[in-house]
């Protein structure tokens, strides 16, 4: 008889075994964003804790209404919609009307995510998704926001809030704040382009925990650096506005929305690199990273039939007789 030591046990492949599980990968991510978070509620106050609750809140009701929808149990213990709402947040400005920034949490969670096929199946970030569809519905505001105008909050005054961006003033050619100020923390634009420093704080402990490679941030990075000192201006203060470190070590590093392979990431990151260095010296810089990251997703299909690696059951190609 055999001992049950020495049972097999036969499955399907891919034969993959990890500690880690989505819940957790996620849960990481989230912790990652709380240095970024706790900057831009430092800077922005009230506004930046009650935005980022609308957005949670909205995440999650959106995620119970759609699997209610399509008869589906929920699935809030993966962490995949309050991060997603948490993403959203930190991509609109302190004092966003609210509703703006719920509309786009709702796209995000319930189009970009539940209904292209939910968890894992999105083509797109659904964050970025959510935020860039808030651009193109902009004519629908001039009557949206009549009728949420009696809803609306006050929070205070914030001052930091009302200066132009660092990226507008880039853009502008304006005088800039000294490089160390705007890499530490500096108030001006969305929550997440308070503190590149944050950010990288975030990035590195995702790097610790290996859900994310050099591949993407390091090629976007390094593009957009290269390029902008080409055309004669400072990278770093490139590298440091407009949403550039959370786009290249949160967003384009979506494990779903970007290719597989260490070599497709390289040219996904590449090519993001060059559409952002286009949007901000050729057209508006405005969303220029979002833009270019969501274009890229369009392409990851492409680039991984390119870069996939051969089967071990693929018989080698011959060489074709001289």
């Amino acid at each position: 008889m055999v001992n049950d030591t020495q049972k097999l046990v036969i499955s399907p492949s891919p034969h993959l075994k990890a500690k880690d599980t989505v819940s957790n990968a996620m849960r990481d991510v989230f912790i990652a964003l709380i240095p970024v978070a706790v900057v831009a509620m430092y800077f922005y106050h009230a506004y930046a804790v009650f935005l980022i609750g609308v957005c949670l809140v909205t995440a999650v009701l959106t995620e119970l209404l759609f699997k209610k929808l399509q008869k589906k149990k929920p699935a809030l213990h993966d962490w995949s919609a309050v991060l997603t709402g948490l993403f959203v947040a930190l991509l609109f400005t302190a004092t966003s009307p609210w509703w703006k920034a719920a509309i786009a949490t709702f796209i995000a969670v319930g189009i970009a995510k539940e209904l292209m096929g939910g968890l894992g199946w999105n083509r797109f970030n659904p964050a970025l998704f959510g935020r860039v569809s808030l651009i193109f519905l902009a004519p629908l505001f001039a009557y949206v926001d009549e009728w949420f105008a009696p809803l609306a909050v006050n929070l205070g005054s914030v001052d930091v809030a009302t200066q132009a961006t660092p990226l507008a003033m880039l853009h502008a050619g304006l005088d800039m704040p000294p490089l160390g100020q705007l890499f530490l923390a500096f108030p001006g634009g969305a929550l997440s382009e308070v503190s590149p420093f944050a950010l990288l704080l975030g990035a590195a402990y995702l790097f610790y925990r290996k859900h994310i490679t050099w591949h993407i941030p390091v090629s976007i990075l390094a593009v957009v650096a290269v390029l902008t000192l080409i055309a004669g201006q400072n990278p770093l203060y490139h590298l440091f506005t407009g949403g550039m470190m959370i786009g290249a070590f949160f967003m384009a590093t979506d494990w779903v929305s970007s290719p597989t392979s260490d070599k497709g990431k390289l040219i996904f990151g590449a090519c993001i690199g060059v559409l952002i260095v286009i949007f901000r010296l050729g057209l508006s810089p405005t969303e220029g990273v979002a833009f270019s990251i969501l274009i890229m997703n369009a392409f990851v299909p492409m680039i991984d039939k390119a870069t996939k690696r051969p089967s071990f059951s693929e018989p080698k190609k011959q060489a074709q007789a001289s």
